[in-house]
């Protein structure tokens, strides 16, 4: 059964980062996708120097219309993530809500991009637009703490409040979430960081359970981009494949993670040479090498499953 899956992320001349970093991955694990490019940017805005432009909400909507009038508006999945604009946001919300008035089986998965430790990135008029219409349309969110923290108004300081924050997050509408990453205490020592995640499921009689992991994952000393978008992607991917097993899907998510950023930051240091911090060019995922770990990933973090 083909799987079709409309990505409306930022495109990069050089590097991966948005559509770049998700496109291949999906593709390689089977799923058409079709890529509308939020920007169109030389590099990411990481480097020194950047240039290239911005799609705006009007010419979004003219793109998707050009693919309704030729009746192949047919998706399984809508996948997002950085977005910096209001009106663009709001265009991103109605394709959903039209998509799954055609197909209610449609699931869309969503990077809520709003910032990290402590700060926002991007402009404070998203941040309602993200709470009141983007997540209640979603159904599979992957947010890092603060962005947890900031939709549902509460902190996070144990494993009991994530817990809390996380069925706050359901009760607002997605079935599935992710909480990237967390400033929690791991057990495995402070060179590992905490994510955890949550599976709500509805049965035929009505009756909900939730399913709950928590995941260490070894940190790494250098800055990435494009990361999220690639997680988005491999958890759209994996939850595919094991809809109703998140341990599973987070495990396999989670290692393929671990593959290509450990693959990039080993020729990145081999590139910079000894005692020299990688530049941005050279700390680029190295995602075409990776794409036997991207396909069947050897499952290097485990996840356990919590209450």
């Amino acid at each position: 059964m083909e799987c079709r899956v409309l990505s409306i992320q930022s495109h990069v001349v050089r590097g991966y980062v948005g559509n770049k970093s998700a496109s291949f991955p999906l593709q390689v694990l089977g799923f058409e996708v079709d890529s509308i490019n939020s920007v169109q940017f030389s590099n990411h805005t990481g480097y020194s120097h950047w240039k290239g432009q911005v799609l705006t909400a009007d010419e979004l909507h003219v793109l998707y219309e050009g693919i309704k009038l030729n009746n192949v508006h047919q998706y399984d999945y809508v996948l997002t993530g950085y977005t910096r604009d209001t009106s663009f946001l709001e265009m991103v919300v109605d394709i959903v809500q039209e998509l799954k008035r055609a197909n209610p089986n449609l699931v869309y998965v969503c990077d809520p991009v709003l910032g990290d430790h402590g700060s926002m990135y991007v402009p404070q008029n998203l941040y309602p637009v993200y709470k009141n219409k983007v997540v209640p349309v979603a159904d599979i969110i992957t947010p890092n703490q603060f962005e947890a923290e900031l939709l549902t108004g509460k902190n996070i300081s144990s494993q009991k409040d994530a817990v809390e924050v996380m069925d706050l997050l359901h009760a607002m509408g997605p079935d599935t979430v992710v909480i990237t990453s967390s400033d929690l205490p791991p057990r495995l020592g402070d060179r590992f960081l905490v994510s955890l995640g949550s599976q709500r499921h509805v049965h035929p009689d009505g009756s909900r359970t939730t399913q709950r992991v928590r995941i260490e994952v070894p940190k790494v000393d250098a800055v990435f981009v494009g990361t999220g978008d690639l997680f988005a992607a491999m958890l759209l991917a994996w939850t595919h494949h094991y809809p109703n097993d998140l341990k599973t899907a987070c495990e396999k998510t989670f290692s393929v993670m671990h593959h290509v950023i450990q693959r990039t930051i080993s020729y990145a240091h081999e590139l910079a040479g000894p005692g020299r911090r990688p530049s941005p060019p050279q700390l680029e995922l190295r995602m075409i090498q990776s794409k036997a770990d991207i396909e069947d990933p050897a499952i290097v973090t485990e996840a356990t499953v919590i209450s």
